[in-house]
């Protein structure tokens, strides 16, 4: 009897088919055979798939077999590696231009060999960098209107690598600094501040791997660098010194990629065990001899690419040449990964871009959005991750402060040794405050990202001393600048980050009906601006009341 509650529910725990050995006496404590039940708020987070008119169709997907995204998206624009006879090339997709793409569409295609890795700058979404196997980085400036002609001049040019630069990251805080790796087992740290148009000498080049670099990965702050190498070892190096401070040389986990967890100083890995099963560790950022934990999950081939969230803790594996993307909740605490779900699908990806938090529909609660490339079918399909709720208003609790798009450094300090989280902003529709990430402990600036209708004080009334202190005047003076301000917010909220002005016009019946769309969801929108427009006028009459209340009485 009790071997068989055992085996149910050791099953029930293990419903993932995963099999998790831990390698640390920390980590593997006693074992229960009852699975304690945990409280989460993205247990049932689940994949919903753009409907066939809000994919993209007819693109020329690379056939390129180099193990990377291919894809690269902002709020703005989807970016994807092509086909292209003569040298490399990518496809500069508005966001909002879904359905069949034209043949003709216009290409960036300025490299004389294939494109190998593209990444949006993440404080300009105009600006976007691209290498190559012709041994150079090239940075792109984007019109913001649709591409009308091949773009082959690029803004910059870098020159420093030997051999085929494979991959590229911006720095996550810093302005305008780059990191480019390449066959050369070479890491260059580019600053293109230089007003040069091709730049030739990086500001420093790391040069601590002895082989290919597979993967790069930052922490927070950007004051870490995390590389897996193709000598099966994880590095951890301090960028500016160009010192390595950890080395992990574990032999059973041969790692491919690997990823900072946001503050949590843990990094995690994918790769093979050494009976080729697709494996997952994760590691202490401290003390990489041993991993915390290893997971194998299936004997496929296919490369696994990890992407994490640090507003929600939830982390995302992606399979390459499968349709399956495994998600996890961190905790900082043992068993530290827990297995939330997996989305499935028939249809195999060659590669995935993900769309920065800015960009998402928080009306529908959405957390997270993929864009699954599909060469088999020339189909890039955007995949939500979504939390069920109920109620449509906007859910403080899943979207707390998330990273901006304003640097927290130019890139001059950084060089200088001077670290900076990144800049928050609110995901609230028609706000925008900024906060330090340093500064995220403290509840005082935090209290300033208040909703600029909410009442200030305690009990929903304004303390004496912060009613009293302006005057009328001064009232009258910021109260249009404040709803300004707030217009022109929600105008941004409104166009989800492109200028309607800016959309390219309808050239088919197809393009013709998703404009149709576009402008019932914008009235939709409206409404809603409308309606909360009304409780903010409520909310300020209730003030002017408590104001008035207040001076009276004394």
């Amino acid at each position: 009897m009790y071997r068989g509650l055992a085996r149910k529910g050791w099953a029930r725990q293990g419903s993932h088919a995963h099999s998790v050995r831990c390698r640390t006496p920390a980590a593997c404590g006693k074992m229960s055979w009852h699975p304690q039940y945990r409280s989460s708020k993205f247990r049932h987070v689940y994949g919903k798939p753009a409907s066939k008119e809000k994919c993209y169709d007819c693109v020329p997907i690379t056939h390129n077999v180099h193990d990377n995204n291919f894809c690269a998206v902002n709020p703005y624009f989807i970016a994807v590696v092509t086909e292209c006879a003569g040298g490399g090339a990518f496809l500069v997709i508005p966001i909002q231009q879904t359905g069949k793409l034209d043949p003709h569409y216009p290409k960036i295609c300025g490299h004389k060999g294939n494109v190998l890795d593209i990444k949006w700058n993440p404080f300009n979404d105009f600006v976007i960098a691209s290498c190559s196997e012709d041994a150079t980085v090239k940075i792109w400036d984007i019109p913001r209107h649709f591409l009308t002609k091949n773009i082959t001049n690029p803004k910059k040019e870098l020159l420093g690598h030997v051999r085929r630069v494979g991959l590229i990251e911006w720095h996550p805080t810093a302005n305008n600094i780059l990191f480019s790796s390449g066959y050369d087992y070479k890491i260059m740290i580019w600053n293109l501040d230089s007003k040069e148009a091709v730049i030739s000498n990086p500001v420093k080049i790391l040069d601590a791997h002895k082989d290919v670099v597979l993967s790069m990965s930052f922490n927070t702050d950007g004051s870490l660098l995390a590389t897996a190498c193709r000598d099966r070892k994880i590095r951890l190096i301090d960028p500016r010194a160009g010192t390595v401070l950890q080395e992990a040389n574990y032999k059973s986990h041969r790692v491919n990629k690997v990823l900072f967890l946001g503050n949590m100083k843990k990094l995690f890995s994918t790769g093979t065990s050494r009976w080729n099963n697709r494996q997952i560790a994760l590691w202490d950022q401290n003390d990489l001899s041993v991993p915390l934990l290893e997971e194998d999950l299936d004997g496929s081939s296919g490369l696994l690419f990890p992407f994490y969230d640090s507003d929600t803790h939830m982390l995302y594996v992606v399979g390459k040449g499968d349709g399956n993307i495994r998600y996890y909740e961190i905790s900082p605490e043992k068993p530290y990964l827990n297995y939330l779900m997996e989305y499935r699908s028939h249809l195999p990806q060659k590669g995935i871009g993900m769309m920065p938090k800015r960009g998402l529909e928080v009306s529908t609660c959405e957390i997270f959005r993929f864009y699954k490339l599909i060469p088999t079918k020339n189909m890039i399909e955007p995949i939500s991750m979504i939390v069920p709720r109920r109620s449509e208003s906007y859910q403080e609790d899943i979207y707390p402060l998330t990273t901006g798009d304003k640097p927290a450094l130019t890139a001059q300090e950084w060089l200088n040794g001077i670290n900076k989280g990144p800049l928050l902003v609110s995901l609230r529709p028609g706000y925008g405050a900024v906060n330090s990430l340093p500064q995220f402990l403290e509840p005082e600036p935090l209290m300033k990202t208040t909703d600029l209708s909410q009442p200030q004080g305690q009990g929903g009334r304004m303390p004496l001393e912060d009613v009293q202190k302006p005057s009328g005047a001064e009232d009258s003076r910021k109260q249009p600048e404040m709803q300004e301000k707030l217009l022109k917010n929600e105008q941004m909220w409104l166009s989800n980050g492109f200028d309607i002005s800016e959309r390219p016009p309808p050239k088919t019946e197809n393009e013709l009906l998703q404009m149709f769309y576009q402008q019932q969801e914008e009235i939709r929108r409206l409404r809603e601006m409308v309606n909360q427009r009304d409780v903010q006028i409520k909310q300020m009459k209730l003030e002017l009341r408590n104001l008035c209340t207040n001076t009276g009485r004394y």
